[in-house]
């Protein structure tokens, strides 16, 4: 018979890992919604029911000592495997559910028009989509696929990444008929749209073509890729952005590519996030060859596709 007595609390031992992970108690403790006198005081409790220090307390934030090393290594594993179990059991109540976290602008630009033929094409799925910059906890198993935007830096999880994305100018015809731009160094005297979560900006585009980058201050700068997009539909300016989420734009002809291909830039920016195992479900593997399908029907000069497992966590920013 299990002796559950001799177990320290859950609440502990997650403080526990949320410190080692940060090396810090603040951090730590904001981390997980407490105050640092709460997150100090249930790490007092385990390791006075472990009887021995696992941490070397400093003036930067605490190290791990050996035995604290030692039982982070074994009780993470157990952490894991309850959150995987305790999501699986969730997501065996919901099998004809799915529910998808979308960076906002590719949420807004180009799954949401698209959503819909997803719904027609499987009737039985049920679809909730959120959107937001944040990372989702996929341990409390609300969510089965996210598509985040940025550098694939997220260990131990299953990440296909969008290739063949082009950032490249564009402006509205409304603005070009007064603001002409035939030559790259024409835009040095053009009203220029900052996009600030582009992961080419134009500090980073005029070096890339040996162009002085002109002095003259944003006039417009947004950290929401879809507002400098509609600014320069609205002849603001021209903005350097994603062909792929300006598909709309350019579809209708509010905005239209100003400069020959070599100009523009092949990038990684998007990529299909999910846990170890969760890609082989029925309905990811729906989810995931209806998205690589529209992909496919995207109206770019370059064909987007997913990367394959193999290489899905790589990304590049190069001249196409």
């Amino acid at each position: 018979m299990r002796n559950y007595a001799e177990i320290p609390s859950l609440k502990c031992l997650q403080v526990f890992e949320h410190i080692a992970r940060a090396g810090n108690v603040v951090r730590a403790a904001e981390a997980l919604g407490i105050s640092a006198s709460a997150a100090s005081h249930q790490l007092a409790t385990l390791e006075k029911s472990l009887e021995c220090h696992l941490f070397e307390r400093h003036a930067a934030g605490v190290k791990l000592t050996a035995r604290g090393e030692a039982y982070l290594e074994i009780i993470g594993v157990h952490l894991q495997g309850l959150i995987q179990a305790t999501a699986e059991m969730k997501a065996a109540g919901r099998v004809n559910k799915i529910h998808i976290h979308s960076s906002p602008t590719f949420g807004y630009l180009w799954l949401l028009p698209r959503i819909q033929s997803f719904q027609q094409q499987y009737p039985g799925t049920e679809v909730t989509l959120a959107c937001s910059y944040e990372d989702v906890d996929f341990g409390r198993g609300e969510v089965d696929i996210a598509i985040r935007h940025g550098f694939p830096s997220w260990e131990g999880f299953d990440i296909r990444s969008v290739r063949n994305e082009r950032i490249l100018p564009m402006a509205s015809p409304e603005y070009l008929a007064h603001a002409p731009v035939s030559a790259p160094e024409d835009l040095i005297s053009r009203r220029l749209i900052y996009s600030e979560n582009t992961l080419l900006r134009w500090p980073e585009w005029f070096r890339a073509h040996n162009i002085v980058q002109p002095a003259q201050p944003w006039l417009f700068r947004f950290d929401r890729s879809y507002m400098s997009l509609e600014a320069a539909a609205m002849g603001h300016g021209v903005v350097l952005e994603s062909e792929l989420l300006a598909e709309k734009f350019l579809r209708q002809g509010t905005l239209v590519r100003i400069l020959p291909e070599q100009f523009s830039h092949t990038i990684s920016a998007h990529h299909l996030v999910m846990p170890l195992g969760y890609r082989s479900r029925p309905k990811l593997q729906n989810f995931l060859g209806w998205f690589e399908e529209n992909l496919a029907s995207a109206g770019t000069v370059n064909t987007p596709a997913l990367t394959g497992p193999s290489d899905s966590q790589t990304t590049s920013v190069s001249p196409s």
